[in-house]
């Protein structure tokens, strides 16, 4: 029996996560997502990911929680056989996460501890934790931001934390290369529908000024890109950072 291939989606029960686990659907990818709290968002991704022919299954993970990783992964190596008759899955894309609007001066350190947990600390070790399960010849795909590259006013414990990760991804390209495992960021910029972006119209007019094709973006926009980085198509691409915003302070 040949299994189809399986993504690993953080924080796929709403926003670009929810997007992303559906467009892989589309393309014949089975899908195993994480939520944080919202199960019943979580059971709507699984039943759209199933409506499209492929298996899906969902579980709670609290990105802020590293000391809970390795129950994580237990419950993965469950998931994987009761639901997909399989130990190992071929993509892992981390996509769970939340803002944080706070200037320099403002920011405390628990805000700070909090993103850096979440977005780096977390990141980090649920990647090195998941790499026993993760085939040879998969995929990591680590989902960064346009404020890695470019500064806005009230993103600075965000962006660092997004920068880090987009060294880290290089990192692990280089290190995974021998065991056939590319590692590539995919940085978008805002997006609205769902996900933790501040939204509001002066802020989308604000995305749009800025962004030469003019208009906000769409969680749409960027799950063809993470299908794209999972396809034969991208095979040859690896340590990459690829920028998703329409072309934003360009």
């Amino acid at each position: 029996m040949t299994h189809h291939k399986i993504a690993l989606v953080t924080g796929g029960s709403r926003g670009i996560g929810k997007d992303i686990a559906v467009t892989l659907a589309k393309r014949g990818i089975d899908v195993l997502l994480t939520y944080h709290t919202n199960q019943a968002e979580a059971a709507t991704t699984v039943a759209a990911v199933q409506a499209v022919g492929r298996k899906a299954a969902a579980l709670q993970l609290n990105m802020a929680d590293v000391s809970r990783f390795d129950d994580f992964f237990r419950q993965v190596a469950t998931t994987l056989q009761d639901t997909f008759g399989t130990d190992r899955f071929d993509f892992l894309i981390n996509n769970a996460g939340t803002s944080l609007q706070a200037t320099v001066t403002e920011t405390t350190e628990a805000q700070f501890d909090e993103m850096m947990t979440i977005h780096l600390k977390g990141v980090y070790f649920l990647t090195q934790k998941s790499l026993h399960q993760l085939n040879d010849g998969g995929r990591i795909i680590n989902i960064s931001s346009a404020v890695s590259r470019t500064s806005f006013p009230a993103v600075s414990t965000y962006a660092a934390m997004k920068g880090a990760v987009d060294v880290y991804t290089r990192a692990l390209a280089l290190e995974l290369g021998p065991r056939g495992i590319s590692a590539n960021v995919v940085a978008p910029g805002a997006v609205f529908g769902g996900g933790t972006m501040p939204d509001s119209p002066e802020v989308r007019a604000y995305v749009r000024s800025i962004t030469a094709l003019g208009r906000t973006g769409q969680p749409d926009d960027i799950s063809g890109v993470v299908a794209f980085l999972c396809s034969d198509d991208a095979k040859w691409v690896n340590g990459q950072r690829i920028e998703v915003t329409g072309g934003v302070a360009l």
